[in-house]
């Protein structure tokens, strides 16, 4: 009997494959097991990544779970053809937030004790992190049930025997520079990658770093980086650019630094918020948490047990609201992160959306402010201004794709001016083939005229995750069947993103040539 001797990561993925084909066939643990013939702890083992299994046991799982876990030969991409032009009804619940899930166990370096995360996103951003984390000697743990993870680091890291491929797979790898400065004297990390969003320079996390002693180097597909001396005990930091992963870094560095820092121009964002609440747990003092100066007294060493539950994602909260706005449904999105919603939600008022929301409650990491929201079928308007977004409090970077098809359904003219990224915009040309009227004005600006009459069509997943999901939810509206290829890039950012959508009585069927 041939087993599957495979690396941590890729028994996690199947892990990962096994738990959420379960989850969606509405299997216990113990009720799988009993198909199989086997032990719930097998099962769970199997779910957490830490058993080897044989390939008669997976084919054996895939017919319990009447899904396709492992396909042989050639590459199978995963497609999704779905019947649109329906309403959806019923409600929905928010996810934790994956940004913040990665910066968390990017910041679990920092601690020589335990770190317990709770309701963890499991989708592949947060898999390669974990990947990298258990590459250099950490020991990362799922629970049974696949929603929290606990993190033990070890005194000494192995960075020799880092997992270069899923590093290079993700731009949140470079947030090891920060914790990383304060355990190891020199250090190679693998260049970032992600998204195609177009060139993005780590110049930024350079410049913030570099008080606290750090210099990199570039060398063949390596940052080559050694932690000297920090200039001073007291640090001021200036942030050339008020990016959330920059602004991470920072905080990450300064809370290892044996002394009083000062970042200013710091973005306040709610994966910055997430990370700050954790550290707070550690020990760390931290003032001014949600605005643009924090300061910042470090401990050279940490040594807690230390839990924390990951807040809601505000960018899947659009996304939902989004299905049902395009779609013209009733929908109820709850636990939406209100103080990360409030711009986006007025420029939804001023499009004329109805909608409603609950008065509001606090998440279970006992800061983080939520609200339930209810859209109502609509006749949207476009904006009397240009849509674009800003950094924190602004409207989401992540979030503007989302208004391209949202405008696509509006009476009049709308521009979209996307001036981060110079690659996005062009990806949400794509939604011309199901009908829409998106003209590229240049790199970072779009023209949409509205509304559209949605026809199915065929399109090819673009290599960007936020555009890609807005086809999707295109797809959904557009009356007739579609079919959306090499969905893959979707699960870096969402669990189950089309089963979810499902739920609402969208019709979702996921397939492989």
């Amino acid at each position: 009997m041939t087993a599957v001797d495979a690396p941590a990561d890729n028994l996690a993925q199947i892990g990962s494959l096994v738990r959420a084909a379960r989850l969606h066939r509405g299997l216990t643990q113990a009720q799988l097991a009993e198909k199989l013939a086997t032990s719930q702890s097998a099962v769970a083992r199997i779910e957490q990544g830490s058993q080897n299994v044989t390939l008669e046991m997976l084919t054996r799982i895939s017919g319990a779970l009447d899904s396709e876990l492992i396909s042989f030969g050639p590459s199978k991409h995963q497609h999704l053809r779905v019947l649109g032009g329906k309403p959806l009804s019923g409600s929905i619940a928010v996810n934790s937030s994956k940004n913040a899930a990665v910066a968390l166990l990017c910041a679990s370096l920092l601690n020589r004790g335990t770190s317990t995360l709770r309701n963890v996103a499991r989708i592949v951003e947060v898999e390669r992190i974990i990947a990298v984390l258990r590459s250099i000697g950490a020991q990362v743990e799922w629970s049974a049930d696949g929603r929290d993870v606990t993190i033990n680091v070890p005194d000494d890291l192995d960075m020799s025997a880092i997992d270069a491929d899923a590093a290079r797979r993700t731009r949140s790898v470079i947030m090891f520079f920060g914790p990383l400065l304060a355990r190891l004297e020199e250090f190679e990390l693998p260049y970032a990658g992600g998204c195609d969003l177009g060139k993005r320079t780590i110049e930024p996390h350079l410049i913030a770093l570099r008080p606290f002693g750090l210099e990199v180097t570039a060398k063949a597909g390596a940052y080559h980086a050694v932690a000297n001396q920090a200039a001073s005990t007291d640090l001021q930091i200036i942030l050339t650019e008020r990016g959330d992963t920059v602004t991470e870094n920072a905080i990450m560095a300064a809370a290892r630094h044996d002394g009083v820092t000062v970042i200013r121009n710091a973005s306040p964002n709610y994966m910055v918020q997430d990370l700050c609440f954790y550290l707070e747990l550690l020990g760390v003092q931290i003032d001014g948490i949600g605005t643009t100066t924090l300061r910042i007294t470090g401990k050279p060493t940490f040594d807690a047990d230390v839990e924390y539950v990951v807040s809601e994602d505000p960018v899947e909260a659009m996304s939902l609201l989004t299905a049902g706005i395009v779609t013209n449904s009733e929908i109820t999105v709850t636990r939406v992160p209100i103080e990360f919603m409030e711009i986006e939600l007025a420029t939804l008022a001023e499009m004329n959306l109805g909608f409603s929301l609950t008065p509001e409650y606090l998440s279970h990491n006992g800061r983080t402010r939520l609200v339930d929201v209810t859209v109502y079928p609509s006749d949207l308007v476009a904006p009397h201004d240009k849509i674009h977004p800003m950094p924190f409090p602004g409207l989401n970077i992540d979030n503007l794709p989302f208004f391209v098809v949202i405008a696509a359904c509006a009476e009049g003219n709308t521009l979209v001016h996307d001036w981060v990224y110079e690659n996005r915009a062009i990806h949400l040309t794509d939604l011309t083939r199901l009908g829409a009227d998106v003209r590229l004005l240049d790199a970072h600006r779009l023209n949409v005229n509205g509304p559209t009459h949605w026809v199915g069509s065929e399109v090819i997943c673009p290599p960007a995750l936020r555009p890609a999901v807005v086809i999707l939810l295109a797809m959904l509206a557009a009356r007739g069947e579609s079919v959306l290829r090499n969905v893959d890039i979707i699960a870096r950012g969402y669990e189950q993103l089309a089963q979810r959508l499902e739920e609402l009585g969208a019709r979702i069927e996921t397939f492989r040539d």
